[in-house]
């Protein structure tokens, strides 16, 4: 096998990710053949070498794992939170390896989130290149009009960090509830941060949930705060999606626009004014014996 960087190597291994990893390596952490290796650019072969990290030996590339988590609204997507919140990692626990997120969704968003360990698809995905498409349910406050949501569908200029401005892609937006707050759905090929909350604050409209139903070839099927693995076909779409490759979508899941009311909110029935609470017999004792 041709030598690699050790900085790929211990993150395929599942020990850290590339960016951890050449912090290992810079401290003085990783030893390979007994010779600590400091040098960034330092490569070896991982089955012909000994790697140790923290003396422990590398048991070789991790297999890749795929995973589809329903994200619930108060979780960050990200490994660790510097402000000690809830993150995606604490969801995904049992799952057999070390998996991160595809991208991201933020702190408010729901829905369908990929995780894996398989770094070169998450490259493959987040690239702009890839157009994958991203379907999601949008309940905006105020009734855009037509022209409004015309604007939207075309393109529209958003602020990024550091306040530049970029044009959006052309997205697909349809009505699927109306009312003073409705719902749409809206299909984006980019993946720009809180990407569908800036373009509807563009026109004027605060967006006051959001939920991602589908992922290129993946449908959001498991309920909140819960995750599958992919099958071997779901992975094979996906890396066809990730390459540019048109994939059929999936058919549409069933959206629930409302969530179901908990069986234990119901309240206890109310007692009948007319019905007074039955009194338990008084206890007499018993009169003590003549001698």
């Amino acid at each position: 096998m041709p030598a690699e960087r050790l900085q790929k190597i211990i993150a395929a291994a599942g020990v850290a990710s590339r960016r951890k990893a050449e912090n290992l390596i810079a401290a003085g952490r990783v030893v390979v053949n007994g010779q600590v290796v400091t040098e960034l650019g330092s490569k070896a072969d991982p089955e012909q070498d000994h790697i140790r990290v923290d003396g422990k030996l590398l048991q070789g590339p991790e297999r890749y794992t795929y995973v589809v988590l329903n994200k619930p609204k108060g979780y960050v997507t990200t490994v660790s939170d510097e402000k000690k919140r809830p993150t995606v990692m604490d969801l995904v626990q049992k799952v057999k390896g070390r998996v991160y997120p595809v991208g991201r969704l933020d702190w408010a968003s729901e829905g369908l989130l990929l995780m894996t360990n398989d770094g070169t698809l998450a490259n493959a995905l987040m690239k702009a290149s890839s157009n994958v498409p991203k379907t999601y349910v949008v309940k905006v406050a105020g009734q855009p009009d037509e022209a409004k949501l015309d604007k939207l569908r075309r393109g529209v200029s958003i602020a990024e960090k550091g306040g530049r401005r970029v044009r959006t892609a052309p997205a697909k937006i349809r009505l699927i509830r109306e009312g003073d707050n409705p719902w749409l759905e809206v299909t984006i090929i980019e993946g720009r941060n809180r990407q569908v909350r800036k373009m509807f604050e563009e026109v004027g409209h605060h967006v006051e949930k959001i939920r991602r139903v589908q992922y290129g070839p993946l449908a959001l099927d498991v309920p909140p705060g819960d995750w599958r693995n992919l099958t071997l076909l779901e992975v094979a779409k996906l890396k066809s999606a990730a390459s540019g490759q048109r994939v059929a979508p999936p058919p549409s899941p069933r959206i629930a626009l409302r969530p179901p009311k908990s069986l234990h909110s119901a309240r206890p029935p109310r007692r009948s004014q007319s019905a007074k609470p039955s009194r338990a017999p008084k206890a007499h004792s018993p009169k003590p014996k003549r001698a």
